[in-house]
Order: C-alpha cells, then structure tokens, then sequence
C-alpha cells in the first residue's frame, strides 16, 4: 500500500501527531512537524520525537515556503478543517490525511473498522477479545487510545485489525478500505464541528466509502438513518442488527437472548444476563460485534466464550466501589445527551446524576427527559451548567445544585444520596476546559470516590 517517498508536514504534535512521526521517522521518510500554537516550546518537542528523528519544527504561522516543500499533509483529528493553514494547504492542491489514513498506507492484514456516535470503544474493545478467540495477531487500535499509527510497520498479511474511528478521523480518509466496517448509531453530536447533522451523518457513512460486496458493513437497523443507507447506498453487503424487533438474516435482541440468523439459522448466541455490561445500548453493541466477528470468520462458539467474559470499559458504566449502601459509577464516556441517556437507563436505583462540561452544541431536552423515574437529584459543573439548569426547569425538572468542581460534587453526591442510591457520573458533554480529556476527569472521579 506505500506510495512512492514523499515530504510529510505533520501538523499537530500531541499523541497523534508524535505517533504519526514515529511511523514516518521508522519508514525514512522526510518531514516537517508544524503546529499553528506558537506559544509551544520546540526544544521540548524535541525532546519527546522518536529516536534519530531531526525533523524541523515550525510554530505558529504556516509560511508559503514550508507548504511549498510538502507533498501531504498529515492532521491530527483534534484540529478543524477550517484552520487557516488547512485552507493555505487546500488552495495548493496539497493532499491532507487522517492519522488512519496514514497507518491504512503503511500497515497490512484485515481491517474492522467501528465508528457510530456512541458505543465505539465497548463495542472495539470487545471486537479485540472476539478476535483473539481465533487469530494469533491482533490489534485494537485508534480513537480507543492507541494510535494505530504506533502499530502499522508491525501488522503483516496475517494481523487483524480493530480500529475505532472518529468522525474527525473519517474527515480526512482517501483510500482506507476496512474488510468489515460497522456504524453503530448517529445522533447529534460535535455539530460545532460538522455544522449539521446531513454533514455529520456524510462523514460517518464514508467508513464504507471504499468497500465493495466483497466486504461487509453492520448497522442498526433502528437508526432510520442507518437503515435507510443500508437499503439504499451501502456499497459492502449489510449485516443488521436490532434490540427492538426481529430481523430476519440478521442479529436481534429475543426477550432476554441474543440471536442470530447470519448464517440462515435461528441460533442463541447468549443470554443478556450472562453478560458483564449493563443497558440495551450494550447489549446493541454486543450484536454489533458478532456480526463483526462472523464477518471474521469467528465461530459462534468463540464469539459467546469472548462476549460472557468481556468486562466493561474504563469509563463507561464503570462500577467505582458502594460506601454505605450508595454504588457509584464512572460514566466519564458519556461526552454527548445520547451516550448519558444510555447510562442513567442503565441505572437500577434512584440516582443521584452528576453532569455538565464544555459546550458542543445542540439540546439537552431528551437526555433530561430521561431523568423522570430515574434522577432525583442533578448535580451540574462547568460551561454547560447553567444552559442545561434552565433547559431542566422548563422541563419541571427542579432537583437541581450547581458545584465549582468535581471534588465538590463527589462530597456532594455523597452527602445527599441514600443507602440503596446509585451516583452517576456521566456528564453528556465534553471535558475540555475542566479537565485535559475524559479519561482524566473519569480518574479524578474514581480517586474522590475512593477516598470517602
């Protein structure tokens, strides 16, 4: 899949951008790291690039002269297409590709790629153990947290791949290709971004846009959207899947079973109770991922071994600890309305809920909506708080106190629930602006719980 040497400008030097370099530095190929923040400190950038990488750095302003030496340009995800040096780049007719772009060119073997607004990271960790069932090389890479740029020179013809992909990681793709790729869902997220659910919904169906009925795509089939692309438009031949109602050849959700018909038999894959994560989004998730497997080659038989034993991940209805009676849970995951209406759904005890973060646009209504019967309490931090206290008032939600910071609301969660209550955290926003990213403020969560 590589291409002839070209000059790679790598712009943004976080994780992504650092791992990007590795690959590039490994493959010899020449290039310039930018990054438009000219307040960075380039001897401690550095410091941290790969061994016998000389690459310049260039802070700042993106100057005529350094575009004119680049063949491509590789983006982090976190940076917007419509950055000024994005477009410099655009009118030079300069190629720009995703880091998984990137990783696509200079890896090998089989690729299932996931992507869906909410789901992503449960249903790509559980791809990961589905396959180990089987295959001897395997890796779980992308938006998961491992850079799957880190991995690509190591894959071989016989490694399988299980990429967790982004909407701003697609944004950017040009030929990836994965053998199985799946969309979970798309519900409103990152609009400040995409600027409209038609263009978001464009984005995340492009994981198929070079797959062919040699290849295989999953989808929910109770995402109209979904549903209408897979009757429709899918190049690659679909597998859906449902917890709603049967769906004949495909993967669906049976009273307390999980079933499949992909292989034109009626076969219990498990029960939903022999299963370690909670909710029916899991449980839509854990058919995604069978279908993900069979279209791997995956036994049954191994899919069930791996589903039964999978735990939860770090960050998502993840069980914390239970002081006097009060569970607490570690939702740090729930970044948008959807994903937070999963998790407080999931709850089994009045809950006392704490929420709010960085804005991303869009309403709040229906994750608020979800409280009745549920939440009795909302406790709120960040941007967001006072938006989401007044959209809950209108709403005749009132069981409202607002707090400084997380270890303000932890004390406070502790002191107003009840032996038999459960604490959630799940914040449907984004941590930008409190914490560095979600995984730092599930941890700070974890540790304020731990000390009560």
């Amino acid at each position: 899949m590589r291409d002839q040497k070209k000059k790679y400008l790598v712009a943004g030097l976080g994780a992504s951008g650092m791992a990007a370099a590795g690959l590039l530095n490994a493959a010899g190929e020449e290039m310039i790291l930018y990054d438009s923040n000219g307040g960075l400190d380039a001897k401690a950038l550095q410091k941290n690039l790969p061994e016998g990488c000389n690459a310049p750095i260039v802070l700042g302003e993106l100057t005529s002269d350094v575009a004119g030496q680049t063949d491509v340009c590789v983006i982090s995800p976190g940076i917007p297409l419509t950055a000024p040096f994005v477009e410099k780049l655009r009118e030079a007719d300069i190629p720009i590709w995703s880091e998984i772009e990137l990783a696509y060119r200079y890896g090998a073997g089989r690729i299932a790629a996931i992507t869906g607004t909410n789901g992503k990271t449960t249903t790509t960790a559980l791809v990961g153990e589905i396959l180990r069932r089987k295959y001897d090389q395997v890796n779980v890479v992308g938006n998961i947290g491992v850079p799957y740029t880190s991995k690509a020179l190591s894959l071989t013809p016989e490694s399988v791949t299980a990429v967790e992909v982004s909407s701003f990681q697609l944004e950017t793709i040009d030929r990836f290709h994965p053998n199985v790729s799946a969309i979970l869902n798309i519900t409103p997220d990152h609009l400040n971004r995409h600027g409209s659910m038609e263009e978001y919904t464009r984005v995340k169906e492009s994981i198929t846009a070079n797959q062919t009925q040699q290849d295989y795509c999953v989808l929910n089939y109770e995402d109209e959207r979904l549903r209408r692309f897979g009757e429709e438009n899918c190049p690659a031949r679909v597998l859906f899947f449902s917890s709603h109602r049967v769906i004949p050849g495909g993967l669906y959700l049976e009273e307390d079973a999980i079933i499949s018909e992909l292989d034109g038999k009626k076969e219990t894959v498990c029960r939903t109770g022999e299963l370690n994560i909670l909710g029916r989004h899991n449980y839509e998730n854990a058919m995604a991922a069978v279908g993900i497997g069979r279209a791997l080659g995956v036994s049954l038989e191994q899919i069930r071994e791996a589903l039964i034993s999978f735990k939860a991940v770090e960050h998502r209805i993840e069980f914390v600890r239970e002081v006097d009676g009060v569970t607490y849970y570690n939702d740090s995951k729930g970044t948008n309305p959807d994903a937070a209406i999963q998790a407080v759904q999931a709850m089994t005890r009045p809950t006392v809920l704490i929420g709010g973060g960085y804005d991303k646009g869009g309403s709040f209504a229906p994750w608020i909506a979800s409280f009745a019967g549920r939440v009795r309490l909302l406790i709120l931090l960040g941007q967001t708080a006072e938006r989401i206290g007044k959209e809950a008032r209108s709403m005749g939600f009132d069981q409202i106190v607002y707090v400084e910071d997380m270890e303000e609301a932890v004390a406070l969660a502790a002191d107003r629930a009840r032996p038999g209550d459960a604490v959630l955290l799940s914040p449907a926003c984004a941590s930008w602006g409190m914490f560095k990213n979600y995984e730092e403020r599930g941890r700070i969560f974890k540790e304020l719980v731990r000390a009560l």
